[in-house]
């Protein structure tokens, strides 16, 4: 089966084995990543890694991350479908000059504006560690400009349905992290961690090169702006690009939130790293896969109209089904998770508590950000940008204001970061209830099947929880989960008792996914 996937890679149900897969080994990646960094370095030396991050990351997600998905590879599609690779490549090849240079040159703005901008992006770190901030920030600039390049491949990839190099590309970033820690933190602490981004970014484009020239792609300078698919990606991107940099002032103003804690910045981080693995698991790689096809579907045709509702109920049912007990699993299991992923080396018990409970509220989110995702997309596949980007919008200026108030009222560390992940949670699942509500307003999606199938899934999740909660209590009276290996095999046993109770009952009550 796995081999028969990878072959046939432009197919919905290959491209979503790959992505699963590759998806679920590079979050593993960047698990294993975040285990080595905790334990290699002080939580208030990787605050000034995470902060860094921000600001190059601001201007790449802005400009080129949502441009990708919303607005290059529906027009890009769409040209190879309607007028040849010939001219989707001279598309291509405008799309990426203009990209590359609008990049360059933010990020060249942003170099000098760096020592201005850092104090209100950490206004609580002292003036030497502001310092050190920028001086980390402006060596990350390099990876924005390499990302731009890759993503661009990514979309071309997407478009011709080449799943594989594109899922590949992540693991190949989060080694070259991993291998960085491994080499330099004992000595040269986030400095060598920065080395392992840089090169982690490079080769993130070298992997995708190869293919993307297989398919037909060469890059030439074309700044042709005039022309009517560039101006169609453009117009498309711009709500997108709204939507996406609302996103990344939320982390702006969480970061400067979670900069009031010691340590707060990166325990963050590390929570939020874990909470987005099934998300992106079986979320956004279920999204991913099928998003090609809804670009290729038009709601003014009958047929075609119908195969996209039926295309996006059949996944939702899968992202639902797959989620819901992901998400009780998190709350069952968050601190046997932070303790075994994070808690050694520098990495302290009041740490641990602080990530766990943050972990906990995060995992409240799961379902809403697996589906955000695919409703997001739909309305991609509509050439419909604007509405996403205003649910996005709304929902982020909420989250922002309940973490201020949260942070604000909070005494501890503790209190102050779990309070941040609830609010991360409350606004996501606003995004989420806006985005099902305007695209039921498109599309047919029956509330009534979707509610009684949500409905057992819940009940499934239940009994699921009570096994997982029964397994934990007889490990833990009968060993001691103080240690390390048990605290382990405490957590595998429940994982897996848990899991086969779910599908078990899931078959005995016919549901359709898993008797297939």
């Amino acid at each position: 089966m796995l081999k028969n996937a990878f072959v046939k890679e432009n197919s919905i149900k290959g491209a979503s084995l790959i992505l699963i897969i590759t998806l679920a080994l590079s979050n593993l990646l960047g698990v294993v990543r975040d285990h080595f960094l905790a334990r290699s370095i002080p939580t208030d030396r990787l605050d000034i890694y995470f902060a860094a991050f921000r600001l190059p990351d601001l201007i790449f997600n802005v400009l080129i991350l949502g441009s990708i998905a919303a607005a290059f590879v529906p027009v890009y599609s769409k040209y190879i479908r309607e007028k040849g690779q010939k001219e989707a490549t001279q598309l291509a090849q405008s799309a990426m000059t203009i990209g590359i240079t609008a990049v360059t040159v933010c990020l060249v703005v942003l170099y000098f504006l760096m020592p201005y901008l850092m104090p209100y992006l950490v206004p609580s770190f002292n003036a030497d560690k502001q310092l050190e901030t920028v001086y980390i920030a402006r060596l990350l600039l390099v990876s924005p400009f390499l990302f731009t390049l890759s993503y661009f491949l990514g979309g071309i990839l997407n478009s011709h349905r080449r799943f594989l190099a594109y899922s590949i590309s992540p693991l190949v970033y989060n080694l070259s992290i991993i291998i960085s820690v491994l080499l330099f933190a004992d000595r040269m602490g986030v400095k060598g961690v920065v080395i392992g981004v840089i090169a982690g970014a490079a080769l993130h484009l070298l992997v995708q090169l190869p293919t993307a020239l297989k398919v037909g792609f060469n890059f030439k300078f074309r700044f042709d702006y005039r022309e009517t698919g560039v101006r169609r990606i453009l117009k498309l991107m711009l709500p997108r690009a709204v939507g996406l940099g609302a996103n990344q002032i939320l982390l702006v103003a969480f970061t400067a939130f979670a900069s009031a804690f010691p340590g707060g910045i990166a325990v963050y981080s590390f929570a939020d790293n874990i909470q987005t693995v099934p998300s992106v698991i079986f979320g956004s790689s279920l999204a991913t896969a099928v998003f090609p096809t809804l670009a290729g579907l038009s709601t003014n045709v009958a047929d075609e109209k119908k195969r996209l509702e039926g295309l996006v109920y059949k996944t939702l049912r899968a992202i639902i089904l797959l989620l819901v007990p992901s998400t009780a699993l998190i709350i069952l299991l968050r601190a046997q998770v932070i303790r075994i992923i994070l808690g050694y080396g520098f990495f302290g018990w009041s740490d641990t508590k602080t990530a766990a409970a943050a972990l906990g509220f995060f995992a409240l989110s799961v379902v809403a950000q697996g589906l955000i995702p695919l409703f997001a997309r739909t309305f991609y596949a509509m050439h419909n940008t604007k509405t996403p980007m205003i649910i996005s919008v709304i929902s982020i200026i909420i989250s922002v204001f309940l973490g201020y108030v949260f942070t604000t009222y909070s005494s501890t560390t503790v209190m102050g970061i779990a309070a941040l992940a609830l609010a991360f949670s409350i606004g996501s699942w606003i995004n989420l209830i806006l985005l099902f509500y305007f695209l039921r307003q498109k599309i047919k999606l029956n509330f009534a099947d979707i509610f009684d199938f949500t409905l057992r899934v819940i009940l499934l999740t239940l009994f699921m929880a009570v096994v997982v909660q029964s397994t934990k209590g007889f490990v833990a009276e009968v060993f001691d989960i103080d240690r390390v290996r048990y605290l382990v095999m405490q957590t595998a046993l429940a994982f897996i008792f848990g899991i086969l109770s779910y599908l078990g009952l899931a078959y005995a009550m016919k549901i359709e996914e898993v008797k297939k």
